[in-house]
């Protein structure tokens, strides 16, 4: 579990606040007292200036040096310290801006106060998490002005030490949210090992986990000594706070979840699922290659380009019809169709290659149902046999507001045939050692790998029908052996 610090240039500076073991001041933290060589470390960065060989720099520095994790950072405070540096960085606020300021009778200068990422105006709430998300600080002053329209104008790294009593009040409340761990008193409760963050959506329609399995991942983490906490993307700036990261939301690349694991993996956190595996499972372009490459048995397939005309001629040729045409990145059934003509083919391609420059052709091979088989850590972890929709070549059957999925079974993995095993296991080892959902038909005897899911669906009540408690044991078991090879060292 790491330490959190707050250091102060002096003591004193802290007399209007509650009083805390893990405040210290400046000359202690450059003695290295209260840290262990061995000890995961959080700096606070609360010195009474930022300015360039003050304190308040050297204190960043000294952290950056140390290896400890601080707000704010040597870049954080360059960047603030020059107009130039930061200006570059706003040019994409323009639309959060206007959102702010379209119901506000505003004009002239306007001052804004963040205090990490909260504002006292939730009108101004996602204006102050993005600038905090962009530019970590404790306290971030906010100029903005009104000429044609709404910009900011300055930003102002702002010292404690210049906050009123109605300002410390708002300081301390979002020092208490940002860092909960400031606060907690030692006897409170247990002290756990390490702090997991698991990344949810609470609005997704088709989320990887269910509300059970997120308390039985909670309720198995904090038996094993990790205090588990649900985050959203709205936390980004919170990721530093935690050891490992869970993301138990549907990932893609041009999405938060990708900055979400990048970030942790920046931080030195464990990872699932790690940017390199949502980047390699989420286009199933790459996957087709790297099927090919590493001889992972696989229905035959080939990649259509946007404007070549041949492609779709070799296709039919080749593979004849039914046929599957497929967007590289859909998920959940969605961005996949079935073309059982060269007219249906025309058109399926001209809409699918609207949002994508390559698409990909599948061979159509129909079983009742897919294995999904979990993986994690190279090892196969649970078994489904996902079944289709009735009436249907799919699992899910998605129209209009409502979307219809297949009936299933789960068994243990020593019931399923070799071949669907094997099949599974090899290709995730061409991906990594993180967890992943592997979908694969067999067809008399012989396996045939569908796609690789880097955030496999892991439901209480479905692949866990087998396993029960057990499943969330080993896979919050690994996230320990990891977090502590992380702390020792280990890679």
């Amino acid at each position: 579990m790491a330490s959190t610090l707050l250091v102060v240039d002096d003591l004193s500076d802290w007399s209007p606040y509650y009083p805390s073991e893990r405040v210290i001041s400046f000359e202690q933290y450059l003695a290295g007292e209260r840290v262990s060589a061995e000890q995961r470390v959080r700096v606070i960065n609360l010195c009474g200036s930022y300015a360039y060989l003050s304190d308040g720099y050297y204190c960043s520095l000294l952290a950056e040096a140390r290896n400890h994790h601080v707000i704010p950072s040597v870049k954080v405070i360059n960047d603030l310290g020059k107009n130039a540096l930061y200006r570059l960085q706003l040019e994409d606020f323009s639309q959060s801006l206007a959102r702010a300021f379209k119901h506000q009778n505003l004009n002239g200068e306007f001052v804004l106060h963040s205090y990490f990422g909260i504002t006292p105006d939730t009108t101004f709430q996602e204006l102050a998490r993005l600038l905090f998300e962009r530019f970590p600080c404790p306290i971030l002053e906010i100029r903005l002005r009104r000429q044609q329209h709404w910009e900011i104008t300055d930003l102002k790294a702002v010292s404690p030490r210049e906050l009123d009593d109605s300002m410390q009040t708002l300081f301390a409340e979002a020092l208490d949210k940002y860092s909960k761990k400031v606060w907690r008193k030692s006897k409170a409760r247990k002290a756990s090992r390490y702090d997991l963050a698991i990344l949810i959506d609470p609005a997704e329609a088709l989320p990887p986990s269910n509300r059970r399995a997120l308390t039985k991942f909670i309720k198995t983490g904090r038996q094993m000594g990790i205090d588990v906490e649900l985050i959203t993307k709205h936390h980004f700036g919170r990721i530093p706070e935690f050891d490992g990261l869970f993301i138990r939301e549907t990932t893609a690349i041009d999405h938060h979840t990708y900055r979400f694991a990048k970030k942790a993996e920046a931080e030195g956190l464990m990872v699932i699922d790690d940017p390199t595996s949502i980047l390699r499972c989420a286009n199933k372009v790459y996957l087709a290659d790297l099927f090919r490459t590493h001889r992972v048995p696989s229905p035959k397939t080939w990649i259509l380009h946007k404007g070549n005309a041949e492609h779709l001629d070799k296709v039919e040729a080749a593979a004849g019809y039914p046929l599957v045409i497929k967007i590289p990145d859909g998920s959940f059934s969605r961005g996949i169709a079935k073309v059982n003509n060269r007219q249906e083919l025309d058109d399926k391609v001209a809409e699918l290659f609207e949002q994508s420059a390559l698409l990909l052709a599948q061979e159509f091979v129909y079983t009742d149902f897919d294995w999904r088989i979990g993986v994690f850590n190279n090892k196969a972890l649970y078994a489904c046999r996902y079944f289709m929709v009735k009436n249907h070549w799919q699992i899910y059957r998605h129209g209009g507001r409502r979307t219809d999925s297949g009936d299933f079974s789960t068994m243990p993995t020593f019931e399923v045939p070799k071949t669907v095993l094997d099949a599974a296991l090899k290709a995730t080892q061409a991906i990594g050692d993180g967890l992943y959902g592997v979908d694969v038909k067999e067809i008399n005897g012989k396996a045939y790998v569908i796609e690789v899911n880097d955030n496999p669906n892991i439901d209480a009540g479905i692949e866990d029908k087998y396993l029960g408690d057990e499943l969330y044991r080993v896979i919050m078991s690994e996230f320990l052996r990891r977090m502590e090879n992380r702390s020792k060292g280990v890679v």
